[in-house]
């Protein structure tokens, strides 16, 4: 029998040395580093960086080179000669073209600038064999498209707060990853202990069985206390198959969460925080300094004032500027192209007036002023119900302490109950009713206690959330910036 022992102790230390031992923190770190969660926001927030970047370079210069290498043709086109009429012409050339130019936006006055430089060439076969060339040395342009609404200004002062909300939204988003690594440590904590609970309790309920069927041999309980005490030992083995598969369940759910190698893992309780406290106003303070919904509200009116600004400048008299200046020359030999150049000035002012549009122009302005409105009564209930969460949470969290600690207490004096109520039963003073109630009540209590741990570190982790503040530590909470180049 001592050997049988000292095996099935040798057997038992192996099995719980090869699991795995995780704690919460350690859960959240690789949760943090590994989940789905944490990928699909890095592929976010790579996109909003690069959306960012995009916005940055486009107010640098962009030098661009065009070019037509080659463009042939062998056809007949209808052409208008110079006294009006039309006549049918071969066509048999080859043509090249080049051009070199350097583009800068402008965001004081919404327009683009640009110096450029071409060169062409065409050498025709037809009738005759000949080529020619047509070079423009320098040529500076500005276009505008509308003299009453610059994009440039809006976008300015819209893509820094998009990307200032995308590294807020980032930190929350990973705080929502400790949340939910959280609720899948703390299902898979409670059916584990759910498990340890029914395999303890069917080891006992098979031994109270075994005495009391030496104590019914005697004639010292009845048979029916015997077939309750064996209806029992049935339930509790269905006990320990059901909390098997849940446990299987929730180790399933945390180790691909974690993508972890192994499901053979150990979760460790996890302890109490150390004591600090939460005003409502430090709270609300914190969030307001901290929260991605802060320049949430900021971007939502801004946009809807750019739409107001986009209908009032283009919506009743649309006008555009398009101005040229340059030099160029054309001829048969390329040598000579760069001396006694002509003079080449443009400018083109386009005005467009709705006149008779049977209120399209009025609905407009009328729809973009109704949705500016909209966004502003969103936007101040979605500031309210902000500050109202953050409110209630802080509130609630101040009172978690005191639960855990109650919830605590009720568990060790259920514990306490029942060993007394066991032994009592063991010498026969009380009725197997009683120990079944003594047993439930037990399990009841250690499950309330770790529901009451469960809610007191989600709460916690939605503090942190909600707040992008570490109390403990009493500092932001901040992530390491990723970088994309």
């Amino acid at each position: 029998m001592k050997k049988i022992f000292i095996t099935f102790y040798i057997l038992l230390s192996a099995t719980a040395f090869s699991q795995r031992q995780i704690t919460l923190e350690q859960a959240i770190e690789i949760a943090q580093k590994k989940s789905p969660e944490y990928i699909a926001l890095v592929n976010q927030n790579k996109a909003s960086y690069w959306r960012y970047r995009n916005f940055k370079a486009s107010f640098l210069p962009q030098l661009r080179l065009d070019a037509t290498l080659p463009q042939f043709r062998n056809s007949v086109n209808r052409i208008t000669l110079d006294d009006g009429s039309d006549d049918f012409r071969r066509s048999n050339q080859i043509r090249f073209d080049g051009s070199l130019s350097l583009n800068q936006n402008i965001a004081l006055t919404g327009g683009t600038i640009s110096v450029s430089s071409q060169l062409e060439r065409v050498d025709r076969y037809e009738p005759n064999a000949s080529k020619g060339f047509a070079v423009i040395p320098f040529s500076i342009n500005y276009r505008q498209n509308s003299l009453f609404y610059n994009e440039f200004k809006w976008n300015k002062k819209i893509e820094p707060l998009l990307y200032e909300e995308a590294k807020r939204d980032f930190i929350e988003r990973m705080e929502q990853i400790s949340l939910n690594t959280a609720r899948r440590y703390f299902s898979l904590l409670k059916a584990q202990v759910q498990s340890k609970i029914a395999t303890s309790n069917l080891s006992n309920q098979d031994t109270l069985f075994q005495i009391s069927k030496g104590r019914f041999r005697m004639g010292k309980i009845a048979e029916n206390d015997l077939l309750q005490i064996e209806l029992s030992v049935l339930n509790s083995q269905n006990e320990v198959t059901s909390n098997e598969i849940n446990f299987k369940r929730a180790t399933q759910n945390l180790s691909r969460y974690l993508y972890l190698d192994s499901e053979d893992i150990l979760l460790n309780t996890p302890k109490e925080l150390a004591t600090f406290t939460v005003t409502v106003e430090k709270a609300l303070e914190e969030a307001k300094s901290n929260r991605k919904a802060i320049i949430e509200f900021r971007r939502r009116r801004l946009q809807a004032e750019q739409e107001v600004a986009n209908v009032r400048g283009s919506n009743r008299l649309q006008v555009s500027l398009d101005a040229n200046f340059g030099v160029s020359q054309q001829g048969a030999v390329f040598n000579n192209l760069f001396q006694d150049y002509n003079q080449q000035q443009s400018i083109k002012l386009s005005l467009g007036i709705p006149i008779l549009d049977w209120g399209v122009s009025k609905s407009r302005r009328k729809l973009v002023a109704a949705n500016k409105e909209l966004v502003n009564t969103n936007v101040e209930q979605d500031k309210q119900e902000f500050e109202q969460e953050i409110y209630l949470h802080t509130l609630n969290w101040q009172n978690q302490r005191n639960f855990l600690n109650t919830a605590k207490k009720a568990q060790e004096i259920a514990i306490r109950r029942y060993d007394i109520t066991k032994k009592r039963f063991i010498l026969g003073k009380i009725t197997i009713t009683d120990l079944n109630l003594a047993l439930q009540e037990k399990d009841r209590s250690v499950l309330q206690y770790l529901n009451s741990l469960e809610k007191f570190w989600l709460d916690y982790y939605t503090l942190r959330r909600l707040t992008l503040f570490d109390f403990i530590k009493n500092e932001k909470i901040k992530v390491i910036a990723l970088t994309y180049d």
